[in-house]
């Protein structure tokens, strides 16, 4: 078996060429999220917006374990 080191190195040159646009593209990506992403998605709403969700309602006041099953299955949220 014979290993030549020209064809070593041509297949080195492409997996680093391969690792660098691959880290280029993670990069931009990186970047598009940052861009898009909201500055503070909990604030309080602002103008003629209601806020529809309260954090301190309590599992009793929404009836039985089995009627809320058959909700979340029925509506499928």
């Amino acid at each position: 078996m014979i290993i030549y080191v020209r064809d070593w190195l041509i297949r080195g040159k492409y997996i680093l060429f391969f690792l660098v646009l691959t880290s280029i593209l993670y990069h931009m990506m990186l970047f598009v999220t940052e861009w898009i992403k909201p500055v503070e998605k909990y604030k309080e709403p602002v103008g003629g917006s209601v806020k529809v969700f309260q954090n301190h309602t309590k599992l009793t006041d929404q009836g039985p374990m089995g009627e809320r099953l058959k909700l979340f299955y029925w509506l499928g949220e």
